[in-house]
């Protein structure tokens, strides 16, 4: 069994209990709920899948291998106990998980980075980027964040977590005004540079390309549902190179840009 706790090593709900000073013993409670109130009532929690933790922890955090003792009730995500024995902790989270948990504790901020000389390589990724239309046949900018969000069902209780991490080192880092996502971010600062009257256009397109690099922190996905793609492959990778390259495009219907820099500042445009 998994426990998740803060990174100090204390559990999430109550910040008392302290798993890693308390490795190679057992933690009691005397305070706990009948099995008739089920898995989330009083009592010590630990899941056989490590990512079905997240219901009840956040990121950053520690990560425990645990034995159950008596145990209370459980269901298919969690399980409740009168004790539970700290058997270790667990330090490579990346492997536990099955998603890049580094890389979520520090995601890369594009805007960050120095982007590269606007040549040939650059362009090929954008187009390839644009063509991704062509898979979905509709509205491609919402089926990328469709398709990231139905993909990664396996992780469906850490999602909004991941999420949560990299809009909150965006919004440092970028300094934009708060939005609902980690995509509006990005969006004002590229909104920014190119005028009100194109936001909502641009502002789809930046938003599905933030989708993208959220698709990167889950390598383990083979299939990306709603597109066509060989398998084991991400069919985001464009993207996912801009993004690492430091580039961020944007499209306003009938303009294609590249935005790069502190600033965001328009490094090419043009048809593609």
């Amino acid at each position: 069994m998994y426990k998740l706790t803060r990174p100090s090593g204390f559990d999430f709900y109550s910040n008392t209990i302290n798993y890693r000073a308390a490795i190679g013993t057992t933690i009691r409670v005397t305070d706990y709920d009948p099995p008739r109130k089920g898995p989330c009532g009083k009592g010590l929690h630990a899941s056989k899948n490590p990512n079905d933790c997240f219901v009840g922890a956040g990121i950053p955090c520690a990560a425990f291998r645990v034995r159950g003792i008596q145990k209370l009730a459980g269901d298919k995500r969690k399980s409740r106990y009168r004790a539970l024995k700290v058997v270790e902790e667990i330090y490579d989270l990346d492997a536990l998980f099955g998603w890049k948990y580094s890389e979520v504790m520090d995601p890369i901020n594009p805007f960050k980075l120095i982007p590269p000389e606007i040549g040939a390589d650059q362009v090929q990724l954008l187009r390839q980027w644009a063509s991704l239309g062509d898979s979905v046949g509709g509205s491609v900018w919402a089926s990328v964040r469709a398709s990231v969000r139905d993909s990664v069902w396996k992780w469906n209780s850490v999602l909004d977590s991941v999420l949560d991490s990299v809009r909150n080192s965006v919004r440092a880092s970028v300094g934009a005004s708060v939005r609902a996502s980690v995509g509006d971010y990005v969006w004002d600062s590229v909104g920014n540079s190119v005028g009100d009257h194109v936001w909502d256009s641009v502002g789809a397109s930046v938003g599905a390309f933030t989708w993208a690099y959220v698709s990167s922190l889950f390598p383990n996905v083979k299939k990306w549902k709603g597109f066509n793609h060989e398998p084991g492959t991400n069919p985001f990778q464009s993207g996912i190179d801009l993004w690492r390259m430091g580039l961020v495009p944007s499209f306003d219907g009938k303009t294609w840009r590249l935005h790069g820099g502190p600033k965001a500042e328009i490094l090419w445009q043009g048809s593609i």
